[in-house]
């Protein structure tokens, strides 16, 4: 099985798929690297919600998904470790941002589980 493109890859949407349940399209990002507090790392995690948010705002999702359209979309990030606080800020930024485009953000850790203080699924 092909591994998703991750942060790294800012231009590739890693995963994206419709819960039937909230009808809701969920397109997710990988962070398989540990969260290491280097500008690099944040800005490539920028850029990576930059290109999803154009994804879904610019009408590029409905028109390579006619059925999604009228959706609401959530972008999920699903990283290996718990996000730093420069990365928890970020996260509350987009947040708060993206909440009037009616687009829903979520930092999910994957693996061992995060703690109480993590921050990531604000």
């Amino acid at each position: 099985m092909k591994q998703p493109g991750g942060v790294e890859q800012a231009h590739v949407i890693d995963a994206i798929v419709h819960d039937t349940v909230k009808d809701e399209v969920i397109l997710t990002m990988v962070e398989r690297r540990q969260w290491d507090g280097s500008e690099r790392q944040l800005f490539q995690l920028q850029e990576k919600f930059n290109a999803y948010v154009s994804f879904v705002l610019d009408g590029e999702m409905v028109e390579a998904y006619p059925g999604f359209a009228g959706k609401r979309a959530r972008l999920r990030l699903e990283c290996a470790a718990p996000p730093t606080e420069a990365v928890r800020d970020f996260l509350n930024v987009i947040h708060e941002q993206l909440e009037f485009q009616g687009i829903a953000v979520e930092g999910v850790v994957m693996g061992a589980g995060c703690g109480p203080d993590c921050g990531c699924a604000d």
